[in-house]
């Protein structure tokens, strides 16, 4: 009986120390791994990429299959100039309201992300706004910014901030837009990846 309690104790240690071990591989190659993605690059970025694992100059069709793929729905395709639009709703991401997807020659080469937050206060969106800047801002540079407004000459009050880094043949735009009347308000941050 002693024989057999040794045994199942020694067992026991062994998989706690097995399992300890594991445990520490794991959370080593997780700090090893989080180390090196937030590590500042030893490179400079050459140009922006669209999101979602999107390319600039991604055929239509990719893209299509792509958006099919993730149950996302194209609601609108408009011709403009020597450009396709497509209005994209239901890709998944905090806020996302709408995506657009712009093509020239049937060929990816610009995405903007809209996002809305209907139960934002004014100062919730300048906070995220700031968030969103200042992380451009460390990856590409500080941004410059394109657009300060603030009209009151109608009965709508619209406010317009917009700032844009330049990388290499693309651009990249973050602007606030918001629109008052009386008590409706309509307020977007949207984010524009554009191949120049």
């Amino acid at each position: 009986m002693q024989r057999r309690h040794i045994d199942m104790t020694s067992r026991q240690a062994n998989c706690v120390a097995h399992s300890n071990l594991l445990t520490i591989r794991r959370i080593l190659s997780c700090g090893l791994i989080a180390s090196f993605l937030s590590a500042p690059c030893a490179f400079g970025v050459d140009e922006l990429v669209p999101p979602f694992g999107f390319r600039w100059n991604d055929s239509m069709r990719r893209v299509e299959d792509v958006l099919h793929g993730a149950k996302a729905k194209i609601t609108s395709r408009e011709k403009k100039e020597n450009k396709e639009v497509w209005t994209v709703e239901g890709l998944v991401h905090p806020g996302l309201k709408r995506s657009m997807f712009t093509f020239k020659q049937r060929s990816l080469v610009a995405v903007e992300l809209q996002y809305e937050y209907p139960d934002w206060s004014i100062e919730r969106y300048n906070q995220r706004m700031g968030e969103i800047r200042k992380y451009f801002d460390e990856k590409y540079g500080t941004g410059k910014l394109v657009s300060r407004s603030r009209d009151h000459d109608t009965d709508v009050i619209q406010t317009l901030v917009g700032y844009q880094w330049m990388v290499g043949t693309t651009m990249l735009e973050l602007f606030y837009f918001s629109a008052q009347h009386d008590n409706l308000v309509y307020r977007t941050i949207s984010v524009d990846y554009k191949a120049l």
